[in-house]
């Protein structure tokens, strides 16, 4: 069963399809809190926001601390832990697919300014 964190019902339904989808179990998930770094000031320096998050059968660890609040960043750790576990099997990530349309859009912007000094 996965845990409910402090984000809308939907970002929790579509966390729990992708961990579903990918075979990822909540058993298999070591969870740390240790204390974040950064900025926040007594708040960060007092609690244990920091979120260390292994997955057991492909050793894959992450770390966030990205938010002030610890059920944020158990949320956000087990996101960016899927998006690794995608990585490591080869399967296209919303990150690869971005950085791949980047990459189209500069080289059409290339391609037409290579055009346009051209024809002057």
């Amino acid at each position: 069963m996965t845990p409910t964190f402090a984000v809308s019902p939907e970002k929790n339904e579509e966390l729990r399809r992708r961990m579903e989808a990918l075979g990822v179990r909540e058993e298999d998930l070591e969870e740390r809190f240790v204390r974040s770094s950064g900025k926040g000031g007594q708040h960060v320096n007092k609690t244990s926001t920091c979120v260390q998050l292994l997955h057991r059968p492909s050793g894959i660890e992450v770390k966030c601390m990205s938010e002030r609040s610890q059920s944020l960043n158990r949320f956000f750790a087990r996101r960016l832990l899927l998006e690794r576990i995608e990585q490591a099997r080869g399967l296209k990530t919303a990150k690869a697919d971005a950085l791949e349309r980047i990459r189209r859009q500069k080289a059409r912007r290339g391609r037409k300014a290579a055009k346009k000094y051209e024809e002057a």
